[in-house]
């Protein structure tokens, strides 16, 4: 029988081999990552300095933020550093690490999302029992469901990829270790491993959304209900801001892993990851901050705090 090598490590070809347009990638990228930390820090800080907003709906916006830190953190850091390097190399564990908590963490974000769709049903759509449907007791379960869930499907999909066989070429045509692109250089029947990962980023993806949008319908219906435009305007405004990043997380997500493997499109594939895995979680403290009023006056206070104290 022919000798096969196996393949120890991968080279990540990455957004661009120009090394012009590497130094403003990473510029960009870099920019990126740090609002990302710096909103998403802020944003757990004020919540958690601010008594007022101890309340269920920002219990699950500080989890977000916290996700949010560690979903840019699994693949931004690495990307910058092989944008600064000529070999961008990455052992095959050390991939599939980095895969493992892209999974983890991608799928605990769509559940919490979807756990603040359902608070803001329950606020809308029947506020006088609000406080007894988002008690403490369900937002931790909401939470931990949430990263349950993630972890499951992270741990369900890594365990089926430890059994490929990779023995070249070990070139990946993207900056960060995803499964498609790791499927295309098996040396082994990836079969399983396509229907696995179908299946459950269907199941999940699907169930995740579906219970947003539901959530969203009986919201919509409860605003279009509402007498005064004063009304229904603040009641949009309250919203407005959690389906767009629900829209263009789930949409980009949704596409870049039901995408057949015949459908082959470089850029288009960058263009999805970089939305939901990059700019999703830099947005959710802008959109977040900018919409929301109560957490521009908890800033407001927390500032007032450290320049009393200065």
């Amino acid at each position: 029988m022919e000798n096969q090598t196996t393949v120890t490590e991968f080279i990540l070809l990455g957004l661009s081999s120009d090394p012009q347009m590497q130094i403003f990638l990473f510029l960009v990228f870099l920019v990126i990552y740090l609002i990302t930390l710096a909103g998403n820090i802020v944003i757990m800080v004020v919540i958690r300095a601010d008594s007022h907003l101890h309340i269920p709906m920002y219990f699950l916006l500080f989890h977000l933020s916290f996700v949010d830190i560690c979903y840019s953190s699994a693949t931004v850091p690495n990307t910058l550093m092989d944008l600064l390097t000529e070999h961008k190399i990455i052992s095959v564990n050390g991939c599939i690490t980095q895969m493992f908590f892209f999974f983890l963490l991608a799928v605990t974000e769509a559940f919490i999302l979807s756990a603040m769709a359902y608070d803001r049903y329950a606020a809308i759509c029947d506020p006088l029992r609000y406080m007894e449907r988002m008690s403490t007791r369900i937002c931790v379960q909401l939470v931990s469901g949430a990263w349950t869930i993630g972890f499951f499907h992270a741990l369900l999909n890594t365990v089926f990829t430890f059994k490929l066989h990779f023995c070249g070429p070990n070139q990946i045509s993207h900056f960060s270790c995803e499964l498609p692109p790791l499927l295309q250089l098996s040396c082994t029947d990836t079969l399983t491993n396509q229907l696995v990962l179908l299946t459950s980023t269907v199941i999940l993806g699907s169930s995740s959304f579906l219970f947003s949008l539901i959530s969203y319908i009986h919201i919509i219906s409860t605003i279009l209900r509402i007498r005064f435009a004063e009304g229904r305007q603040k009641a949009f405004s309250t919203c407005s801001s959690h389906l767009i990043v629900v829209v263009l997380f789930y949409l980009t997500g949704f596409l870049r892993y039901t995408k057949p493997s015949s459908v082959s499109s470089v850029v288009l594939v960058e263009i999805f990851s970089i939305q939901y895995s990059i700019l999703t979680p830099m947005l959710n403290p802008i959109i977040y901050s900018l919409k929301n009023k109560e957490v521009k006056t908890g800033l407001r206070k927390m500032l007032g705090k450290l320049k009393f104290l200065m």
